[in-house]
């Protein structure tokens, strides 16, 4: 990754922030303890950031070779991800 370039993750990447400190994870609340609102709205910036990406893993999981778990050779999974991805990207140009 770029130097200082920052990552976006979801909550399920709490050990990202250990491995690279310029990460932006949403703030969990604690058992029995809600968030202030600060922290609410800082969760509700990052997600939306975070939103268009997850829409384009959703178009992608569309497809069922990148949906379950893939059981062909592994030297062909890059071509195939290669082309399910060009058409994914045609179809949000036509849009």
């Amino acid at each position: 990754m770029p130097f200082g370039a920052f990552v976006l993750t979801d909550k399920g990447h709490q050990g990202m922030y250990a491995v690279y400190p310029n990460s932006l994870l949403p703030l969990k609340s604690k058992r029995h303890c809600k968030l202030d609102t600060e922290l609410n709205i800082y969760n509700q910036e990052i997600n939306k950031r975070r939103i268009g990406i997850e829409h384009v893993f959703g178009s992608l999981k569309t497809f069922k070779t990148l949906a379950e778990h893939y059981l062909n050779r592994g030297k062909r999974l890059s071509l195939r991800f290669n082309l399910i991805a060009g058409i994914c990207n045609l179809k949000l140009s036509k849009k």
